[in-house]
């Protein structure tokens, strides 16, 4: 019986498990990732859209599946796992890298003196329970000597030394000198960042006063690719000219204030006649010509401005 021509229909339902195409597919196992950079066959495209992504996205799939199948594998209880190599595709970041912290006064010391850092394992060995116990907190080594029945005290203590309050009050201290070292740490990091944008700060400020050190306050200088704009402090300058109420309105407030002035003081001295010295207050204010003078000059003025309206 001949069946070839069965198992030839068969076998043409099912596609190749190799996929060529004429770009190849870039395919990143790192990240599990399948790039085809084969132009989109517009045809195929417009015809039937659906079927075309399907085979587009079979034929990642079947090279994705191909290159993990090529990777060495480890045993484990559920089966054989592939060890994925390191990424090659480059992705963008977000955000800039993290800045390193600055060293602390211990990573210093030990860099300098070649100590190697070595992680302190959280059980110690008990001879006497012979059991691991915790090196700190609930029953931890480190309060041994206070929960021992029995304690040395020398011969020179004094009658009322208590061993279990010392030895308590010590590692009390012990603790007490780690958060003290560690907040120096973190005070001396941020000092740090904070000397980089003061030194910052400065640079910006020189470089601002060099900008308008020319001849044209930097007004017909070249400007640089990026260069920001320089902000200026807008200084608000009064009208040289206004009208007649609102000199009187300012000739009065002058006035009302130092009155405020000299009452105020009273209240505060009780009769104190002698606090503030009225007439010199005045004379600072009329420059030298005295009350009448001021109060003249104001009415001078008010019927200077009067005539200019009628004109």
């Amino acid at each position: 019986m001949d069946v070839s021509n069965i198992l030839a229909s068969h076998a043409a339902k099912f596609q190749s498990v190799t996929v060529e195409k004429e770009t190849p597919l870039d395919v990143d196992t790192g990240f599990l990732t399948v790039t085809d950079l084969t132009p989109i066959d517009e045809d195929s495209y417009k015809s039937n859209l659906e079927e075309y992504l399907q085979m587009t996205a079979r034929d990642g799939i079947q090279a994705l599946v191909a290159a993990l199948y090529s990777l060495p594998t480890q045993p484990s209880p559920d089966g054989p796992l592939a060890q994925l190599p390191a990424p090659t595709t480059q992705l963008p970041r977000a955000k800039p890298l993290p800045k390193p912290k600055p060293p602390t006064k211990w990573e210093r010391f030990a860099a300098a003196k070649g100590i190697q850092k070595r992680v302190r394992e959280k059980k110690v060995w008990d001879e006497e329970r012979q059991e691991w116990v915790n090196r700190w907190g609930k029953d931890g080594k480190n309060k041994e000597k206070e929960e021992q029945w029995i304690h040395e005290v020398k011969a020179d203590a004094p009658v009322d030394h208590d061993p279990v309050k010392a030895a308590r009050d010590a590692r009390i201290s012990r603790v007490a000198k780690n958060e003290r070292q560690r907040l120096q740490n973190n005070a001396r990091a941020q000092t740090a960042a904070g000397d980089r944008e003061e030194r910052k700060k400065d640079l910006e400020k020189t470089l601002a006063t060099t900008r308008i050190s020319t001849a044209s306050m930097g007004r017909f200088d070249k400007k640089l690719d990026g260069e920001k704009k320089l902000r200026g402090v807008k200084r608000k300058f009064e009208a040289a000219e206004t009208s007649v109420e609102q000199e009187k309105q300012a000739s009065l407030a002058v006035l009302s204030k130092l009155d405020g002035d000299v009452k105020r003081a009273r209240r505060e001295k009780g009769s104190g006649d002698g606090v503030l010295n009225v007439r010199k207050a005045i004379r600072n204010v009329s420059k030298g010509k005295g009350g009448i003078a001021l109060a003249r000059e104001a009415n001078r003025k008010g019927a200077k401005g009067k005539r200019g309206g009628k004109r």
